[in-house]
């Protein structure tokens, strides 16, 4: 069962030291999201009160304060007015870098029901940009394929996908997974490159994707090329901070053997 306000006694109230050179206040936040990527907070869950916490915690409000904010403005809590302060935390993705799937792939391995609104569809002359990413010529026309991707109905990521004519002429002929219309047409994806950085989201992605405006999120660029190394597919995505993790397995270069 997940800790809720009746449970605050189940909170560990030496988690904070101020022996620790990070501030209390974000010690708490630590500790809150620990909670919350866990699981042992659910999704709208309600968090113990302000008070409540600063008496398991032994310290200030302010402290308190300060902690929530840091975690509302990741948007992994919502508050309602008169009500207190709820876990928003929808559905959580893990996926390992070492496989390339599609979205709709990936969240149905999960037992997730993988869902779009498209934003729009369009075939358009390739921009500088495009052009390199894609090896194609100037001028060289594109499929411009962006939505909304969801997860049981929960925002998950945004999503511009850019692929050649020669291999998408209709942009509308996608229904679903991309990548399943791809493979029909005679080309697979094979192998990708990506690139991930961290960003803050700027209000209009913010608001589509139904966090607030500042949060984290993950900007991955892809290029996907077929077998024989033609470029496919050029994509750029803002993934929920909040909702998607990648994992990544690394191995040590060289010798494996035992070293004496």
């Amino acid at each position: 069962m997940s800790i809720h306000a009746s449970g605050v006694d189940a909170l560990d109230k030496q988690a904070l030291s101020s022996d620790l050179p990070l501030p209390l206040y974000l010690q708490l936040a630590r500790y809150l999201r620990g909670l919350i990527s866990s699981g042992k907070f659910g999704h709208r869950d309600a968090l113990p009160s302000e008070r409540e916490l600063a008496e398991r915690f032994e310290v200030s409000r302010v402290t308190v304060r300060k902690a929530l904010k840091e975690l509302l403005d990741e948007g992994l809590l919502q508050q309602r007015q008169g009500a207190g302060t709820f876990v928003n935390r929808g559905p959580y993705v893990e996926q390992r870098l070492s496989t390339l799937t599609s979205f709709s792939e990936d969240m149905g391995s999960r037992g997730l029901s993988a869902g779009s609104l498209w934003l729009h569809r369009m075939v358009s002359v390739a921009t500088p940009e495009e052009t390199l990413a894609l090896g194609i010529s100037p001028g060289t026309t594109v499929s411009r394929l962006q939505r909304l991707r969801t997860a049981n109905d929960t925002p998950m990521a945004l999503e511009l996908a850019v692929i050649p004519t020669r291999f998408l002429p209709d942009p509308n002929e996608v229904q679903g997974s991309l990548y399943d219309t791809l493979r029909r047409r005679g080309y697979t994806p094979h192998r990708a490159l990506q690139r991930l950085a961290a960003v803050k989201l700027t209000a209009e992605p913010a608001e589509q994707l139904g966090v607030p405006e500042g949060a984290a999120a993950l900007y991955i660029e892809r290029r996907t090329l077929l077998e024989d190394g033609t470029p496919l597919e050029f994509v750029r995505s803002h993934y929920r901070g909040d909702a998607y993790d990648f994992i990544v397995e690394l191995n040590l270069a060289g010798p494996t053997g035992p070293q004496r």
